[in-house]
């Protein structure tokens, strides 16, 4: 699939970094470095600007070691890139740690999946047809 951008960053464009990677990396880019103090939340820019075809979106999703060695993960995760947007990609992250957290220029602060998607029409009816889980929901399945 082919998706036009436009690269305002000093950074290079996400790539997958293995074969069969479902993500790939996105960087800050950022003038000065932005100091995020625990249970504190920033919009970090990217630089990018794209043109996602429709039907697609963009998934914008944590990095697993920051998240596990930093505390650091997307706030709104997986946070949507719709088809029709063309403004500047920035990610909202937060530190859950109890320390500071420096985010340079070029740092990766997240990464972004391209997904396809349905939209869905609503149908009004009276009843639902049943099931064996039926309305349990929050642990309902338990142990087993």
């Amino acid at each position: 699939m082919e998706i036009k951008i436009i690269n305002k960053s000093k950074h290079a464009l996400p790539a997958y970094e293995t074969e069969q990677s479902a993500g790939m990396d996105i960087r800050a880019n950022l003038s000065e470095p932005i100091t995020l103090e625990p249970m504190q939340r920033c919009l970090v820019p990217t630089g990018l600007y794209m043109s996602i075809p429709k039907g697609y979106e963009a998934q914008v999703r944590p990095r697993s070691g920051l998240a596990i060695k930093k505390g650091i993960t997307v706030l709104n995760s997986p946070g949507t890139i719709d088809a029709d947007y063309r403004g500047e990609v920035c990610i909202i992250l937060i530190n859950l740690s109890a320390e500071a957290f420096v985010i340079e220029d070029g740092e990766r602060v997240a990464q972004m999946v391209i997904a396809s998607h349905e939209q869905a029409v609503w149908k009004a009816v009276e009843t639902l047809d049943e099931t064996e889980r039926g309305a349990g929901g929050f642990g309902h399945t338990g142990k087993k």
